[in-house]
């Protein structure tokens, strides 16, 4: 998935050669001093590779942060864009800058990830009512220029997230398998994105991350996970953070969207942009 425009793009899936000289391997988290996990979660987030159902917002300030993608939704509409559109937003606007960097998100990377942490990544993806849209089986890690598979996403529901209107499912432990084999999607899958991994028989049972508005989840890059369309009448908008420490490596000018969220990185690999301006 491109970040880095106002139009969304979808990055081709990284080659064959690209592949070779990745390391695919997930790295579990070995926190011995939480800030806010307890250990229980450490071992599941190792153990089935996400994390979901934990409160980051009041119900007053979700409804402030849905009030303001509103705003952002209806300037992305009106400049050509569409609802899955809105990327890179901490490069672009002050307070999603803001989440990326918030004071809780720190303690739980810190405690997923380690002292350093690095924040690149934020994406809103916005199904409109009955959209018809669906997201295929996919692993995030396939579409980024990144060295290694150590991101994780933390999932922010602006809106109430539920299977009728398409939350996101995933696959428990199946980060723990490496790189998947994906095909291109096919134009009948009306996908939001442009590669699928096939279901296999001998998967365990999809787990939807069913997440009241101001909820997270939080995933593996190497977790295989989806959601299907939105059948109800309400919107379901998400907002796609994402954190790695900094000793990964960014391709395409990607160091350019690297934010120290907590500690730093030793070898200025991540340019740590600034707030912006704008909001």
């Amino acid at each position: 998935m491109t970040e880095g425009s106002d139009k969304f793009e979808i990055t081709p899936a990284i080659s064959k050669q690209e592949r070779s000289n990745k390391r695919f391997e997930f790295t579990p988290a070995s926190c011995e001093a939480p800030q806010v996990l307890n250990a229980a979660q450490i071992q599941g987030f190792n153990q089935d590779g996400f994390i979901t159902g934990l409160r980051l917002f009041s119900p007053e300030t979700i409804a402030e942060i849905r009030h303001y993608f509103d705003r952002l939704l209806m300037e992305a509409l009106q400049s050509g864009g569409s609802s899955y559109s809105i990327s890179t937003a901490h490069l672009k606007h002050g307070k999603v800058h803001d989440m990326l960097s918030h004071h809780r998100l720190a303690q739980l990377m810190h405690d997923l990830i380690g002292p350093n942490v690095i924040g690149w990544g934020s994406h809103f993806f916005c199904k409109m009512p009955k959209d018809g849209k669906a997201v295929s089986w996919h692993q995030d890690v396939s579409y980024w220029p990144l060295s290694d598979s150590k991101t994780i996403t933390v999932w922010l529901a602006i809106d109430d997230s539920d299977l009728e209107n398409g939350c996101m499912e995933v696959i428990p432990g199946s980060h723990r398998n490496g790189l998947l084999h994906c095909r291109e999607s096919k134009q009948e899958e009306n996908n939001v994105l442009n590669q699928t991994i096939d279901s296999k028989s001998d998967w365990p049972d999809p787990v939807p991350l069913c997440l009241e508005a101001g909820e997270i989840s939080i995933h593996s890059d190497l977790l295989i996970h989806g959601s299907k369309p939105n059948k109800s009448h309400r919107r379901r908008c998400g907002l796609t953070l994402r954190y790695c420490p900094p000793e990964v490596r960014a391709a395409e000018s990607w160091n350019k969207k690297g934010v120290w969220v907590i500690g730093g990185d030793p070898e200025n690999h991540w340019f740590n942009a600034r707030r912006p301006a704008l909001d």
